[in-house]
């Protein structure tokens, strides 16, 4: 049978979730297509033959972008099954559904893609069975086929110094054991989490090198959710590619319980550690399950330093809970830590994000703030009480997008931005900037 997968965004990255699927297939004898048109047009004759089209939808961005396409995609090839899997596929189910999508799968969807496939090549003698929306079940994976993807230069490049490194992708792990209630992974996986195994990954790099990549990032939602299988991955990896860099993403709440593993990384070339720390208030990180304070933070951010481990904070600097007087030490706390260059713009910007399922929606005064579901922004709306909050986030966006089109530098857009919110005087008191930590050039989003 003729498959096509497509992928619409992957933050930058060459998508893990068209490769991995692309191997189980092919090894069944289909014939498939990977299109990701974050990079490339969508590939006309491959969509009007495919038996099967299946679009990865790992993220919010991916899955707005879906809804856009999916109408030419019917239009093309009335005939093809339509199916959705990844993260954001089961979250948007009955929106999937009436745009035509046949099959939603979530969790370990390789599996899934697969017993599919054999159902409709008519392969498969448990036709009658229903799949799973959302499957754990444990998957020995293959070694990810990213034949006919773009290549890597296509993709984010790693910013070190006054040069670039080509990046590669790939995934150690799925899911988390934690139960952030912001967090889109935990609606899905519920506290669980699914490695891959350890010689996939190494071959999975192997062939990435092979192909160019001179870093590596690691796709995990939480690198440390299993360090018993992370840290020798990246030890093999170190052993085999003395020179290969890598980042990680490990929460707070890791980086101080493990605190004897982060001179592991930083011995093994780590070049930084992506952490969501989402706010300095107590009381919203409560809110929020992150399962550390702020006091944990300057902890961590301490440790690291220590171990000459750059740490790259992403936040949620405006909810429903932020107040000027917030923000204002929002920012400098940032500034108070040395971090005016070390964090991606948009981090001073972003907005909470309450997808369906989200557990926020667990909490009583979360409800009494939220809008009925919009299905077009995929969210439910909400409205900080302090109308001027909104109005200043939506300033603060578009400072950093006009300023990052011309190229200011980060600490210059942070003392923008400190006084557009009307912050005082630039603090005296603050920690120079150290040096700008390596950073891609399409950063974490959502």
């Amino acid at each position: 049978m003729r498959i096509l997968l497509v992928s619409t965004y992957e933050m930058g990255r060459q998508p893990f979730g068209l490769a991995s699927p692309a191997a189980w297939l092919r090894a069944e004898g289909h014939e498939v297509t990977l299109a990701d048109v974050s990079c490339t047009p969508m590939p006309k004759d491959a969509a009007e033959s495919a038996g099967l089209i299946a679009f990865f939808l790992p993220m919010h961005t991916a899955t707005k972008l879906f809804l856009r396409l999916v109408d030419s995609v019917r239009a093309v090839n009335p005939r093809a099954h339509l199916c959705a899997y990844g993260l954001y596929a089961p979250l948007n189910e009955s929106i999937l559904r009436g745009a035509g999508v046949g099959t939603i799968l979530g969790g370990e969807f390789e599996t899934g893609l697969r017993d599919l496939a054999r159902r409709l090549s008519g392969d498969d003698p448990g036709a009658s069975q229903k799949l799973a929306t959302i499957s754990m079940e444990r998957q020995q994976f293959l070694v990810p086929d990213r034949t006919g993807l773009p290549p890597l230069g296509a993709y984010a490049q790693l910013v070190v110094g006054n040069g670039t490194r080509r990046v590669g992708y790939t995934e150690a792990s799925r899911g988390c054991k934690h139960l952030c209630r912001h967090c889109p992974v935990v609606p899905v996986y519920r506290g669980m989490f699914r490695i891959v195994q350890s010689d996939i990954v190494l071959e999975d790099i192997r062939r990435q090198v092979a192909a160019g990549a001179a870093h590596i990032t690691f796709g995990d939602p939480d690198f440390f959710n299993g360090p018993g299988h992370a840290v020798p991955i990246v030890e093999a990896v170190h052993r085999e590619w003395p020179r290969l860099t890598y980042d990680v993403t490990i929460k707070v709440e890791h980086l101080l319980k493990h605190r004897d593993l982060l001179p592991v990384l930083a011995g093994t070339n780590c070049a930084f550690v992506t952490s969501a720390i989402e706010s300095f208030d107590d009381g919203v990180l409560v809110k929020l399950a992150k399962g550390h304070t702020r006091a944990d933070f300057l902890r961590a951010l301490d440790l690291t330093r220590a171990a000459g481990l750059p740490l790259s904070p992403t936040f949620i600097p405006f909810h429903p809970w932020t107040t000027r007087a917030s923000y204002h030490d929002f920012l400098r706390t940032l500034a108070e830590c040395g971090l005016t260059s070390q964090i991606t713009p948009i981090q001073l910007a972003i907005r909470l994000l309450i997808p369906e399922g989200s557990l926020l929606m667990e909490l009583p005064e979360v409800r009494s703030l939220v809008g009925l579901y919009d299905a077009h922004a995929l969210c439910y709306p909400w409205h900080n009480p302090d109308p001027e909050m909104d109005r200043l986030c939506a300033m603060i966006q578009e400072t950093i997008k006009r300023e990052e089109k011309k190229r200011t530098p980060r600490a210059e857009i942070f003392r923008q931005i400190w006084d557009l919110a009307g912050a005082g005087d630039f603090p005296d008191f603050a920690i120079p900037d150290r040096a700008t930590i390596p950073y891609l050039t399409e950063p974490w989003y959502c």
